[in-house]
């Protein structure tokens, strides 16, 4: 059902996904809109919203754990010295309108807030297209502006002093089976060896769907990928991994992911002829 404050995007009429703008959450889940369930065009559910594992998982998003000490991820903080701590320091994503929306797609503003400020303010363009009669693609772009006098730095428990976790940016937080899913590049293959690496793309492969990511433009394609496959099945693009990203005030971040959502369990080859497809368009 479509409403106001929940949008659902649609392939060839078929709902794929369901996009909550208003979301009832606790602010230490950081709140903030999201996509989901997001599914394959034959119906398989290919996210998660608030599992168990990790209850701040929310769909396909924009997430990030610290934008100059505020945490827009949800859950504990990762302090130096100190590990992950409870910290009163949320922050929250909050909807100002869809300038444009249709059945495949919408614009929408968003304001970052925290501790009763704005620091950022997002244009978030939201897209999905069919592909094949078994695979679309969604084309997710953000801008994030620093609408402080200050400078801003975006940063991640990596630039924080934990090794490999440089997560935060675009996330997709995907279905989890009993058996964990396979992780491959066009040359890798694996958690460990796919984590951490820029590749203009990264397979996913669960029982029965594949989703392919992909960096849309060069800024993005020089983002590392941060891959989980064995802990929970989920990747994301990484804003900060060895340093803090800095936005100087009135200055803009902007990031494109296109990801392939397809039936059945895609080859390198397939995978990659999909992406260049997607992302081409």
């Amino acid at each position: 059902m479509t409403t106001p404050d929940t949008p659902v995007l649609r392939v060839a009429g078929r709902p794929v996904g369901r996009y909550v703008t208003r979301p009832e959450l606790p602010a230490r889940l950081s709140p903030r809109p999201y996509l989901h369930p997001v599914s394959t065009l034959a119906g398989t559910a290919v996210t998660e919203l608030s599992p168990a594992d990790h209850i701040h998982h929310l769909g396909v998003g924009v997430a990030v754990p610290d934008v100059e000490g505020h945490n827009f991820w949800g859950g504990r903080t990762y302090v130096r010295d100190r590990g992950p701590t409870e910290l009163d320091n949320h922050g929250a994503q909050r909807h100002s309108s869809f300038p444009l929306r249709d059945p495949d797609g919408f614009v929408e503003e968003l304001r970052w807030v925290a501790s009763g400020t704005e620091l950022l303010r997002e244009r978030r363009t939201v897209a999905a297209t069919e592909l094949t009669a078994s695979a679309w693609a969604l084309d997710f772009t953000f801008s994030l502006t620093n609408v402080t006098r200050d400078p801003l730095s975006i940063g991640s428990p990596a630039t924080n002093g934990r090794p490999g976790a440089a997560y935060g940016g675009f996330f997709w937080r995907a279905r989890k089976e009993a058996t964990a899913p396979e992780v491959f590049t066009v040359d890798r293959a694996g958690e460990d060896a796919v984590h951490g690496t820029r590749a203009d793309w990264v397979a996913l492969t669960g029982g029965t769907w594949t989703l392919v990511f992909a960096g849309a433009t060069d800024l993005t394609r020089r983002d590392p990928w941060f891959v989980r496959a064995g802990e929970y099945p989920g990747v994301g693009s990484s804003l900060a991994s060895e340093a803090r990203l800095p936005v100087p005030p009135g200055e803009t971040v902007v990031r494109r992911i296109v990801t392939v959502v397809a039936d059945g369990r895609l080859p390198r080859l397939e995978a990659a002829a999909l992406v260049r497809k997607a992302v081409s368009r």
